[in-house]
């Protein structure tokens, strides 16, 4: 089981869904894919795959991964993340529509 952090921005969108009735389902699906992340980040509803347009916080030379919340769907939301900076941790880098 992996320990979950977030950076900054990761945090201020969590907390502006939360604060959002609107998007209840999509928070669900936050939470979900976090859970997922958690437990197994190689779950294959992840899709879980290299992202080579964000750097790693912590070591340049290190990978940052894209994770699905949705898919087939428009501006699909993504977690971006980032193994560390300890071990059995994982950095949530980025909760944002599908660029």
């Amino acid at each position: 089981m992996f320990t979950i952090r977030f950076t900054k921005p990761a945090q201020t969108e969590l907390t502006r869904l939360e604060g959002a009735p609107r998007h209840k389902g999509l928070l669900k699906q936050v939470r979900k894919t976090l859970a997922f992340l958690q437990t197994n980040p190689k779950h294959p509803s992840l899709q879980t795959h290299v992202f080579h347009s964000l750097g790693n916080p912590y070591d340049s030379q290190e990978k940052v991964f894209e994770a699905y919340v949705q898919n087939n769907t428009p501006a699909a939301y993504r977690l971006f993340w980032c193994y560390g900076p300890n071990k059995k941790e994982i950095t949530i880098i980025a909760i944002s529509g599908h660029p």
